[in-house]
């Protein structure tokens, strides 16, 4: 067999990015060889990447490029497992990347979006960085005519597009930053889903009927809850953010706009994480 060198390791490591032992072990399959080595290895990644596209990626980040002119926009989520791998800048690169490309192709679909190329650099990604990753959703805000605007929590964990008719691009960024920090559920009131509205006047009347008064002030009772509640999740109902005196409604109203549109999405959302018991993990991976 031939000798398996720290240089030859060395120089495996920074050409796939994998571990020590990763390369050693591949080095020594190979006999030596470096291009076979990196064969087997990209083979094996896509065996490391099936195995791993079971495991809930709750974490990540997500991002929004606007164009120069505000004309569109695209914002996208990509999770990976945990948070130190979505700090990992190889993790961001491939997230710009695909970001990029959805901007260019103006495509919402994740599916399309990600066959050939970019799939590719995704299970290269999962056998370098040894997560789960994925590409969860994307927006895309393109009507002619329109002002787009965005806002991107620091922390990267929150991101929202706004779509405006009227207005400039600095009533849209302000716009959706009062959607990151609230989160409203609709732009207007009559936009409020009919099943949601049941729902709360169930609980509402409830509510009310414990309190032993008559039907007639129940009734009303219900009729106030609903209308508060259709009020706190209504965007333009809101008091704006950075002026809690002034709504929503008020600050369009002054620029002669309108809201077409928002999406908010925040990293993880309405993902089921999984408790880890990481002991019992490590254990099993010492085993195999």
């Amino acid at each position: 067999m031939a000798e398996i060198t720290a240089a030859l390791v060395k120089e495996l490591r920074e050409r796939t990015g994998l571990g020590m032992m990763d390369c050693k072990k591949a080095l020594m399959a190979a006999n030596g060889d470096m291009d076979q080595a990196i064969e087997d290895l990209r083979k094996e990644g896509g065996l490391k990447a099936a195995k791993k596209a079971g495991r809930t990626a709750a974490e990540g980040l997500v991002l929004v490029k606007v164009a120069s002119d505000n004309s569109k926009g695209v914002m996208l989520e990509v999770n990976s497992e945990t948070d130190f791998a979505a700090r990992e800048e190889n993790f961001a690169t491939f997230a710009r990347q695909v970001l990029d490309a959805s901007f260019e192709k103006e495509e919402a679909d994740v599916e399309k979006l990600m066959d050939g190329e970019l799939e590719a650099a995704r299970l290269a990604l999962v056998q370098k960085i040894g997560e789960n990753i994925t590409v969860r959703r994307i927006a895309v805000a393109a009507e002619e005519g329109h002002v787009v605007g965005s806002y991107v929590h620091s922390n990267d964990k929150i991101a929202v597009l706004v779509t405006l008719k009227g207005g400039d691009e600095a009533l849209a960024k302000d716009i959706a930053m009062h959607v990151a920090a609230v989160n409203p559920m609709v732009v207007k009131a009559e936009d409020v889903p009919a099943e949601v509205l049941s729902k709360e006047s169930e609980i509402y009347t409830a509510q009310a009927a414990e309190s032993g008064k008559p039907a007639d002030i129940v009734e009303k009772m219900v009729s106030g809850r609903l209308k508060k509640f259709i009020a706190e999740v209504t965007l333009t109902e809101q008091p704006f953010v950075k002026d809690p005196d002034v709504k929503i409604s008020k600050l369009l109203a002054d620029a002669n706009a309108e809201i077409v549109s928002f999406t908010r999405f925040e990293v993880g959302e309405g993902i089921e994480k999984q408790t880890v018991d990481f002991a019992a993990e490590v254990a099993e991976q010492l085993k195999g």
